[in-house]
């Protein structure tokens, strides 16, 4: 029989699924001031990454209209991937004009094509984080053909001179362009060849254009998906109010949507490209029949799976709160803007997402197959930029990381964080409850020290893509920097050796020292804090603990234990601590393990250093609505098995509770690199046995 494990997710799961079962009058209505309380978990896994490029510093065109500090960045190099050639050669847009090639051998940039040069005057990338020259795919035959797509975006006399070839938004103020070149030598290192416009789309806002465009690296000759050519049409920024507003659930103009089109063919309006006879609306009067999916704000990257599945995965940025993952297929509704995610999006409420209705399974909407919220800080307005946006992401199907076999890897433009979900666990609900969860995933440089990925680009917003080479191996892009890292190994979180150092049977009262000796017990197996201790001068620590004093002074170290909470579960604060790290009585970092995980002060990490405790672990969530930190520790009566690991070089620690391989907690600090173990509480009782501390000697 399995035992079922109470968490936040399945607590949520439940509530859900009796929610569903209400009758409509009984259904919270009301703003939802925590989409998605679930929040990416620690994996307990690394990825190690190497530095193998960094491109040349670009400038905004025309610089004179860049008043966004966002756009002013080393450049805007967005992506990297591999030539369909065997060459090696990988390449690199720049949003503000150019199109690098990477030497094989060196990874030395050398400008290939010069975007932005070949539209000018009317090339534009000065206002809009995606505006300019936005991405390039090379034709899987393009060793033969030399063929290969762009898309970038133009204004000035183009809004004039030229004329978009399907509906344009009132008010165009951009036209987003996919061009077809023909390199005259596919091995060149220079472009020399033709070029011919094939789609022209008309845009009224600055942001949400033509996002990626590519081809389906699992079709072969002779399949009808082979050279079908997809693109991610954003909703121009406003697709959700004024003269746009439902333009992506409005099947008869193209923004909001992924487009499919065959640039082989000729039987489109414009006779450049034809529209392939298996897209879901081709053929239908008054419906856009290159449009393969819909109800999209910026589908910013797609991706097919190589595995069994070949599935078609969508990175989508939300409005409000929600960054998403979501599993494409033909004729998919995303529901935006009627709807963000898996809940209700009210245009009227610029500050809250809303449950979704009853009947909301007559829409057939296409939900998250994975998604995280954003979260804001306390302060934050709701009407501005939190800072979060997700970047996909490929399923890793390599064969150099087999740590990484079967994970959705994806990243946080913003704030940089590397994540991924199982793609086994990535399954379509059609009422939106169930998502895969999301992991975390910490960074090291090559020596083994964790890093994050804001310290690699050497800016708090990182500007961060994720995509892989034609093996599938990863590689991650900042436009902070203009660098270039490839993933070249994986490593476990806090894998340092706790060895030769083995300390047991330290049950004895001769084997502690605790804070008040009266108010322990020490039976024989177990060490008891019979009574609860009391705030003391200084400052602000755990009440009452006892320091283990068999064995030496250790250095890296790993605490085995089982714990017990003797307070009664009706009281919601109470907790045990785990000790390490100990020097003195206002030197030390302690693990608390709490029922509740609400406020600042409980379950998690934190560090005493001659000030009040400091929370130093990666799952306190400042949500300004519901601040959270990772789920509860201990919610019952019951012993709980509890491992304390910290690897006093890197500053690494990690707590796991109950046998997990996936830590509950993790902190990187490097405050303290040696002291004792210890156990206790804040202002509960509670009980420790089976203890084993490993590790290594303090020098």
């Amino acid at each position: 029989m399995t035992k079922l494990r109470w968490s936040i997710p399945t607590t949520l799961a439940l509530v859900a699924g009796l929610l569903a079962a209400m009758p409509a009058s009984a259904r919270d209505t009301g703003p939802i001031k925590d989409p998605i309380p679930d929040d990416p978990a620690p994996s307990g896994l690394g990825l190690v990454v190497e530095e193998i490029a960094q491109l040349p510093k670009s400038e905004p065109t025309p610089p004179e209209l860049v008043v966004d500090p966002r756009l002013k960045r080393h450049n805007r190099i967005n992506y990297v991937g591999e030539l369909p050639d065997g060459s090696g050669r990988m390449y690199v847009p720049d949003l503000n004009g150019k199109l690098y090639f990477l030497d094989k051998k060196t990874k030395t940039p050398k400008p290939y094509l010069d975007v932005g040069a070949t539209f000018a005057p009317d090339f534009f990338s000065a206002q809009g984080l995606g505006q300019g020259f936005g991405f390039v795919t090379f034709h899987p035959e393009f060793k033969k053909n030399g063929k290969f797509y762009t898309v970038h975006v133009e204004a000035g006399n183009a809004l004039t001179t030229k004329k978009p070839d399907l509906t344009p938004q009132p008010r165009t103020a951009y036209h987003g362009v996919v061009d077809e070149w023909t390199a005259a030598d596919p091995a060149a290192d220079a472009f020399q060849g033709t070029r011919r416009e094939i789609l022209r789309v008309g845009f009224s806002g600055r942001i949400h254009g033509i996002q990626q465009i590519d081809f389906n690296p699992n079709a072969r000759p002779g399949d009808a998906e082979y050279g079908k050519l997809y693109l991610a049409v954003g909703d121009g920024g406003n697709g959700n109010v004024g003269d746009n507003g439902g333009d992506p659930q409005n099947l008869a103009v193209p923004q909001g949507k992924i487009l499919r089109i065959d640039p082989a063919g000729n039987d489109s309006a414009n006779g450049k490209y034809g529209i392939p006879a298996d897209n879901p609306f081709a053929g239908q009067a008054g419906k856009v029949g290159e449009i393969y999916a819909y109800g999209m704000r910026d589908p910013h990257r797609f991706t097919w799976d190589r595995g069994a599945g070949k599935r078609m995965f969508l990175a989508h940025i939300g409005e409000h709160a929600i960054e998403s993952i979501h599993d494409i297929r033909p004729g998919s509704n995303l529901g935006w803007s009627e709807r963000e995610g898996a809940f209700t999006f009210d245009k009227a409420d610029r500050c809250f997402l809303y449950p979704l209705p009853e009947d909301d399974a007559e829409n057939g909407y296409n939900y998250p197959v994975a998604a995280y919220d954003h979260d804001p800080p306390p302060g934050h307005s709701c009407t501005s930029d939190s800072g979060h946006a997700i970047s996909g992401g490929f399923v890793y199907r390599g064969a150099h990381l087999p740590a990484l076999r079967g994970k959705y890897l994806f990243t946080d433009i913003v704030d940089g964080r590397l994540m991924y979900t199982e793609e086994r666990e990535m399954k379509l609900d059609p009422a939106g409850r169930n998502r895969a969860q999301i992991y975390s995933l910490q960074a090291y440089d090559t020596s083994g020290t964790p890093v994050t990925m804001r310290q690699l680009a050497g800016d708090n917003r990182v500007d961060l893509r994720i995509s892989a080479d034609g093996k599938g191996e990863p590689y991650l892009i900042a436009k902070a920097n203009g660098k270039i890292w490839k993933v070249v190994g994986t490593r476990q979180f806090a894998d340092c050796k706790t060895v030769p150092v083995r300390v047991s049977d330290a049950t004895a009262e001769r084997d502690w020292a605790p804070v008040t000796p009266s108010k322990w017990r020490f039976p024989g197996d177990e060490v008891v804090l019979a009574e609860a201790g009391a705030e003391r001068p200084g400052p602000r620590r755990p009440f009452e603990y006892a320091v283990l004093q068999k064995g030496p002074v250790l250095g890296s170290s790993q605490v085995d234990a089982k714990v017990r909470l003797d307070t009664p579960v009706e009281i919601t604060n109470r907790d045990v601590i785990i000790v390490f790290g100990h020097r003195s009585d206002t030197e030390f970092y302690y693990a608390h393990l709490s029922t509740d995980n609400a406020i600042y002060p409980h379950n998690g990490i934190f560090a005493v250093d001659n000030a009040d405790r400091l929370r130093i672990d990666q799952q306190w969530n400042g949500n300004r609505q519901v601040p959270h930190g990772a789920p509860p520790a201990i919610t019952d009566a019951n012993w709980h098995d509890v491992r304390v690991k910290h690897c006093a070089g890197t500053g690494e620690i990690a707590v796991y509770l109950d046998g997990s391989r996936k830590p509950l907690m993790t902190a990187v600090d490097t405050t303290f690199g040696s002291g004792r173990v210890g156990f206790g509480s804040f202002d509960n009782i509670g009980r420790l046995r089976d203890l084993t501390v490993t590790g290594t000697r303090a020098s």
